[in-house]
């Protein structure tokens, strides 16, 4: 589970997938079509790992009905700068 965002406070994108290091590249070179390439969201600046995709996509799903400030508390727990994590997970 991942949230990428455009800039700090700027667009965000909540997402899961099974290989979190071959979805952010994605999203990094546009290679699929869609939200991301569209609006430039491409930095990746909060994750979790989850037992199973199943426990995954319950959380997205919890998240993408939340609050955008509450999204926003979420990164600056763990990510207060807005860095792009990505290097973290290569």
């Amino acid at each position: 589970m991942y949230i990428l965002a455009s800039q700090r406070n700027g667009t965000l994108y909540v997402g899961v997938t099974g290989d979190l290091v071959q979805r952010i590249h994605q999203h990094v070179t546009n290679v699929v079509p869609g939200f991301t390439r569209r609006y430039g969201v491409h930095t990746l600046v909060w994750f979790e790992p989850h037992e199973s995709i199943v426990e995954g996509i319950r959380r997205e799903k919890r998240i993408k009905e939340w609050r955008r400030s509450w999204k926003i508390q979420l990164i600056e727990s763990t990510n207060p700068q807005w860095r792009d994590l990505s290097p973290d997970i290569l």
